[in-house]
């Protein structure tokens, strides 16, 4: 139970810093006609084709704030059933490659499955 409280209290925080000074600075940036991507939607453009024209921006903001968030609560989650120090980094960092990998696959299939990537309808 307390991993799980742990989880959540780790979730909620990472969520609410990533809406203040990511969603909220693009969102800024956006309305004053300033250039500015973040690094998770400039991955998803040039890795998976994202069409910035189809995709709600916005939301799009949404769902990489939520993604990041649950993918550092879980790296948190799963680094603190490990001892020992060497193993954390070790662990943490490959965790930390795969998951994100994995979960930036995740959103492109969901927005495959919606039709917004280039060159489909």
């Amino acid at each position: 139970m307390q991993e799980f409280v742990l989880f959540l209290i780790t979730f909620l925080f990472v969520l609410l810093i990533y809406e203040i000074f990511i969603v909220r600075r693009t969102k800024k940036k956006k309305k004053k006609k300033e250039e500015y991507e973040p690094v998770e939607v400039s991955y998803l453009v040039k890795k998976y084709k994202l069409d910035l024209k189809k995709v709600n921006y916005n939301r799009l903001l949404q769902v990489i704030a939520f993604t990041s968030s649950l993918d550092i609560a879980l790296i948190v989650s799963i680094i603190l059933f490990i001892k020992n120090f060497i193993l954390e980094i070790l662990i943490g960092f490959i965790c930390t490659l795969f998951i994100i990998l994995v979960s930036y696959h995740i959103v492109y299939l969901i927005y495959k499955k919606k039709g917004m990537i280039k060159n489909e309808s």
